[in-house]
């Protein structure tokens, strides 16, 4: 039997945080799916099709190709990785304000879906400071995202700077 966990997040962009997640969820899981939230109503850095990518590239890069499905959602996720087969939800954890909102969300995706089990992974200390949203601002004003993001993230930044 196959285990499969599902990811989501937003992943605009993906984070060396969101990577030392990912790392961790390959040992619990024959097969991650790296779900991307879709929200109308949000503008993102990256569109789909560029955060796929730079994922996909960043999951090359650790040798783990063959271990990774990237798909959309824009549901309920315990409905969306219901639909992908998953029975183990992955969140990353960064401190005890991320814990406190994450044991809701597992209580509360744990009534609507009981056969779901969530797991969740602590980030490493080096990765605890990181968030996705603080990266685009930073990247917004002009400031250095290197310490904090994927090669491929700064490669697609300058070729998007430089078109």
């Amino acid at each position: 039997m196959t285990r499969i966990a599902y990811y989501p997040g937003s992943f605009d962009p993906i984070t060396l945080g969101h990577v030392d997640i990912l790392r961790q969820a390959f040992s619990i899981a024959d097969e991650v799916v790296v779900a991307i939230g879709i929200h109308s109503n949000k503008k993102p850095m990256f569109d789909f099709d560029q955060r796929s990518k730079l994922i996909s590239e960043v999951v090359e890069e650790m040798g783990e190709q063959g271990r990774v499905r990237v798909e959309a959602f824009d549901n309920l996720v315990v409905e969306a990785a219901r639909t992908a087969g998953a029975g183990i939800l992955v969140r990353g954890v960064r401190d005890g304000s991320d814990l406190d909102y994450e044991l809701q969300m597992s209580g509360m995706n744990g009534m609507m879906a009981g056969d779901l089990n969530t797991v969740f992974f602590a980030a490493q200390p080096k990765n605890r400071c990181i968030t996705a949203t603080l990266v685009r601002q930073i990247a917004v004003m002009g400031g250095d995202i290197s310490p904090f993001v994927p090669k491929a993230v700064l490669a697609m930044l300058d070729k998007d700077t430089s078109s």
